[in-house]
């Protein structure tokens, strides 16, 4: 029996080596759309304009997104697969991967 993915929750797990792994959980954003939320900080997934969906802080903008899905290929929920971040001179490739 095939099992239904459930779009709730996500993890994307850094692929430096390192394994590091942040946990995200569908919220209600602050700007009143639905997003995902960063279990350990106030970061946040959402799906912006002309963008789809992104990691995204009020300080600093768009700071990661995916890698292989257009915008306008993207669903109501993140795309599964490569994730690439970059704050600064900071990058980072992760996978994202729904719970």
């Amino acid at each position: 029996m095939m099992q239904t993915k459930h779009h709730n929750t996500f993890e994307l797990r850094r692929l430096n080596g390192d394994d590091t792994t942040y946990i995200f959980d569908r919220k209600r954003a602050p700007d009143g759309l639905d997003g995902y939320k960063r279990r350990d900080k106030d970061l946040w997934i959402v799906k912006r304009p002309g963008w789809g969906w992104v990691a995204w802080g009020e300080a600093y903008g768009i700071t990661g997104r995916p890698w292989y899905v257009a915008p306008e290929d993207q669903e109501d929920f993140p795309p599964e697969g490569e994730w690439v971040s970059k704050k600064g001179p900071k990058s980072y490739v992760y996978q994202l991967t729904y719970l």
